[in-house]
């Protein structure tokens, strides 16, 4: 399975509380829903019709699996919402129990247990094991080489700090930019793969 990342970013890399107020205020993060004025429903509703299309299953962080639980199940009977909550859904937690997965076709992964279970399902045959949000698993994952691809829906906006997807190790990390699309909006859907490691 490839390991597939999508995030709302902004030009100064962050990914933190895109859709709305109270999703994520770590930090005293007070820009929640940011990314609304760029959303353009051709283009980037788009991107996200493809990868859930290509998606064999979901994966989450505990955070962002909350407020997906808490919002989609509402919005049965909508292809996209019905997508959702039909296809299998993996949520790495060290403080959830199987009695807190409500959401339908969700199985836990212990937060210790998460590299190498992720790295078993990535070796598993099917198809992509999609991912958004999430940004510190995400961050885990890049640092253990276990990301195929990035899709990097990036918003004309600076927001001045708040969490990131990229590791500050001080490692480097060559990817290459497959494609780009431009939306009416401003917002950019660049797509990359990791690329060989320079000699």
């Amino acid at each position: 399975m490839r390991i597939v990342i999508t995030e709302f970013i902004s030009l100064d890399g962050v990914v933190q509380a895109p859709g709305g107020p109270q999703e994520d205020t770590d930090g005293g993060f007070a820009h929640g829903g940011w990314s609304h004025p760029y959303f353009d429903e051709e283009v980037l509703g788009g991107a996200f019709d493809a990868g859930m299309r290509n998606a064999e299953a979901l994966l989450f962080g505990r955070r962002t699996w909350q407020t997906m639980a808490g919002a989609w199940p509402e919005r049965a009977g909508d292809p996209f919402a019905d997508r959702m909550n039909s296809i299998k859904k993996y949520v790495v937690s060290s403080t959830l129990t199987d009695a807190d997965l409500t959401w339908e076709n969700t199985s836990l992964i212990p937060g210790p247990e998460a590299v190498a279970r992720i790295r078993e399902l990535r070796a598993a045959e099917g198809g992509d094991l999609a991912m958004m949000g999430s940004p510190t698993l995400v961050r885990t994952l890049i640092q253990e080489g276990l990301v195929d691809e990035l899709q990097l829906i990036v918003m004309p906006v600076l927001l001045g700090g708040g969490k990131s997807v990229f590791p500050a190790d001080g490692g480097k990390r060559p990817f290459e930019l497959v494609s780009t699309t431009a939306a009416k909006t401003g917002a950019q859907v660049c797509v990359y793969r990791p690329a060989a490691a320079e000699a």
